[in-house]
């Protein structure tokens, strides 16, 4: 047992210090930590991590990753909430406007959450984010209104 939390330690601390720290905002780690996930089997496949560890190991600390940082956004006041979803955000290809409409028409935000995550809390995050979206693309209006 000590063996497996020291290697998950090990898999946790390469990942979050070589990828994840590389993503400037909170919304964008967990649209990437959510896009290693096969969707259709729900393991986490990340080739870095395959050359060092195994994959049970991985697996475990992915799923532990994803399951923080969503628990954190869930955390975080809905204020920062939105200046961090923006910033995400803006930072996709494609324009602004177009980017929150798109995600606010086909909620694309609903496979963002852990597969471990409880109901209640998939929920709250799904609200969370329409609200937040409805926001964004409330200012969207509100600037090319003022132009």
């Amino acid at each position: 047992m000590d063996d497996q939390i020291l290697r998950n330690k090990s898999v946790v601390g390469d990942f979050t210090a070589t990828t994840l720290a590389a993503i400037p905002n909170t919304f964008g780690r967990l649209i990437y930590i959510a896009s290693l996930r096969d969707l259709s089997s729900g393991t986490y496949e990340h080739a870095g991590l395959a050359a060092l560890y195994p994959q049970y190991a991985i697996q475990e600390s992915l799923e532990c990753c994803h399951y923080e940082i969503f628990q954190r956004i869930l955390e975080t006041p809905l204020a920062v909430q939105a200046d961090d979803l923006r910033e995400c955000l803006r930072g996709m290809p494609g324009p602004f406007e177009s980017t929150v409409s798109h995600w606010r028409q086909l909620e694309s935000y609903r496979i963002l959450p852990p597969g471990n995550a409880p109901d209640y809390l998939r929920e709250l995050f799904f609200s969370n984010l329409r609200a937040l979206l409805e926001i964004l693309e409330g200012e969207c209006s509100k600037a090319r209104s003022s132009v």
